[in-house]
């Protein structure tokens, strides 16, 4: 069996991949280009891929592969339909980073209702000293106790976030096409106008892209807090950078990008003076122990294919 990693880049450089040879013989590239999949995966049994995207336009009309697996929960980047018709069998990782990513979520919330920067930079330049005074208590910030937690997605991590935002003493509101029974389920209108924060935990799929656009965003508090760590493209980005800069929302934490790394001309570039902004590259499922256990997960779908089963599969 030939094992072929296209973006093992993405995987961090702390970890080695040298288990996967027990597996079968293994190459590694760092990344790879659209225009370079098609050579690449010529002659590989299995594709493991976090970002590259996987298609008929990228794998060619008869691609080797019989099974593609996704580092990744999400598998919006590769044509299931596509796979199906050929023959490839398509793994997810499910669960994997639910910690990670609640985690980050907590983390950008409390820094952006507490303005922790804020604070940690007037200390820092020699502010804090110069002015005298024992202590400072500007920008005004507020405790998170009692204040509507919204969360949109209502997966693995949705529920995760749910009880930290429950143990804080937030009130949580949820979003989801499901009703569920552990808090109180509201449509995505509603969600927008009662939530102080505003988490957004969904799958990118033709029902939730553009979700939170320009008309839900009108709908939110002039001091809403909005984090997204699902995908970039659930948002309107454009908007929701505007949002922020004419104060019509309290703060934006963002770790997901409609393009990654997003260029120069992205609308968040024009907005990275905002100190109630809170921008991250993409890391919050990326824990050294969330990707110990992610690879872990590949091997075991590996193996599941192998013996003829069908595990972890979204094809």
């Amino acid at each position: 069996m030939k094992i072929c990693f296209l973006d093992a880049g993405t995987l961090g450089d702390d970890l080695s991949l040298d288990s996967f040879s027990e597996l079968g013989e293994v190459i590694t590239y760092f990344s790879t280009s659209p225009d370079e999949v098609l050579s690449r995966a010529q002659g590989a049994d299995v594709l493991i891929v976090n970002k590259v995207k996987l298609n008929r336009a990228t794998l060619g009309k008869n691609p080797t592969a019989r099974l593609i697996c996704l580092a990744a929960t999400g598998y919006d980047n590769v044509d299931t339909v596509f796979c199906r018709e050929k023959g490839i069998g398509v793994c997810n990782v499910v669960g994997y980073s639910t910690d990670a990513v609640t985690q980050l979520t907590l983390s950008m919330a409390l820094s952006l209702m507490t303005h922790l920067p804020e604070y940690d930079a007037y200390v820092k330049d020699g502010s804090y000293t110069a002015s005298g005074v024992a202590n400072r208590l500007s920008p005004v910030y507020h405790e998170i106790a009692g204040k509507t937690w919204g969360i949109a997605g209502y997966g693995n991590i949705g529920r995760a976030v749910a009880k930290v935002a429950d143990a804080l003493g937030c009130k949580v509101l949820v979003y989801k096409r499901t009703p569920v029974t552990d808090y109180p389920c509201v449509s995505f209108e509603t969600l927008c106008r009662e939530s102080d924060i505003l988490s957004i935990h969904l799958p990118l799929n033709e029902n939730t892209r553009n979700l939170l656009d320009q008309k839900h965003i009108k709908l939110l508090k002039k001091d809403a807090i909005v984090i997204n760590v699902a995908r970039g493209a659930v948002t309107d980005e454009a908007a929701l950078a505007n949002a922020l800069k004419e104060g019509k929302i309290g703060g934006l934490g963002v770790d997901v990008y409609t393009t990654e790394p997003f260029p120069k001309e992205h609308p968040y570039t024009a907005i990275l003076d905002c100190k109630n902004l809170c921008l991250t590259p993409h890391m919050a499922w990326g824990g050294y122990e969330t990707r110990v256990r992610l690879l872990e997960e590949i091997k075991e779908n590996i193996r599941s294919f192998a013996r003829g089963e069908r595990r972890s599969r979204v094809d």
